[in-house]
């Protein structure tokens, strides 16, 4: 009897133990949701690159499920969290597998540890976050890497100088956005949603992801097409740019090469576009544009972007 007792204690032990991994993540039923909904890996949610510019192959994808925990406003730092959430999937969401509403007098406050890539050691780390909304403020390792206002755009924070040794880091994310009780950009977002008003999206709802840069690296290039003159103007942003540092900007059309110029990185450079491939919507025609920033005749740093020339 004692035998069965244990042999029974022992499979529904490992039976609760094994529905509660499986039950870790599931779409919230009664929320809208399109046909690829059942599709959507948990393991690996968006796992495509999050970008179409300054594009680099060092990055890593934080996707997944994250601890979570929705608390009182004027709570710092919970001590303990109360489920999992899918990222980057709004927590009113069917897809987050939480289906909660937050609203203006409480806080979302995400947590994951992440296994750093070996590839991004040595490198400048770029925390990157598609969008949130509303306020957020980010934690690295128990120390704030910056806060951002905005549910709409990206952005980015250097957190190289919070990392710790080792490859595993903690990421923590806080978030208060009051919906239609704040002053904030919410397009169509109320708390009570009706007619034509929409469900209120709260917390991350874009891709988040570490990108591995040189010291010197290239923020940000502005392209301004010229038809009248078949030209192409470049100028890129350059972090610690130093006295010699050279810019080579190529456009290619395929693996055509249509024109390159090297210049000194804080100047312009002027492609010539000779027989135009224009931008349409019936012929969405993009140029790739590569950008490389070169000291004493090495690369340190490579990107390449869509162009559109119209």
């Amino acid at each position: 009897m004692k035998k069965l007792s244990l042999c029974l204690s022992l499979f529904i032990s490992t039976y609760l133990s094994a529905n509660a991994q499986q039950g870790e993540w599931h779409l919230i039923k009664d929320r809208i949701t399109t046909p690829w909904a059942e599709k959507v890996d948990p393991k690996a949610p968006l796992p495509e690159y999050p970008r179409p510019q300054l594009v680099r192959g060092n990055w890593q994808n934080l996707n997944g499920l994250w601890n979570y925990v929705i608390v009182p406003k004027a709570t710092t730092g919970p001590a303990k969290y109360e489920g999992k959430i899918l990222v980057p999937f709004a927590v009113e969401s069917a897809l987050s597998g939480v289906g909660k509403t937050v609203g203006k007098d409480s806080m979302l406050w995400y947590k994951t540890t992440i296994n750093l890539n070996k590839t991004l050691k040595g490198k400048d780390v770029l925390l990157h976050f598609g969008a949130v909304d509303w306020r957020t403020e980010v934690f690295v390792n128990g120390k704030s890497a910056g806060i951002h206002e905005g549910g709409f755009d990206p952005f980015t924070f250097n957190i190289t100088p919070l990392l710790k040794g080792g490859s595993k880091q903690e990421i923590t994310v806080s978030v208060w956005d009051p919906t239609d009780d704040g002053p904030q950009p919410r397009g169509k977002q109320v708390k009570k949603p009706e007619g034509i008003w929409y469900t209120p999206v709260t917390g991350i709802w874009q891709t988040v992801w570490l990108e591995g840069v040189a010291k010197t690296h290239i923020e940000a290039t502005k392209q301004t097409p010229n038809i009248d003159d078949h030209t192409l103007s470049v100028s890129a942003e350059v972090s610690n740019s130093q006295p010699g540092d050279k810019l080579k900007i190529s456009a290619w059309s395929g693996k055509t090469l249509v024109s390159e110029k090297t210049i000194d990185a804080s100047e312009t450079a002027v492609l010539d576009i000779k027989d135009q491939h224009l931008w349409s919507t019936t012929d969405p025609f993009l140029y790739d544009l590569k950008v490389a920033l070169i000291r004493n005749n090495k690369a340190v740093d490579e990107n390449r972007q869509l162009l559109c020339y119209a």
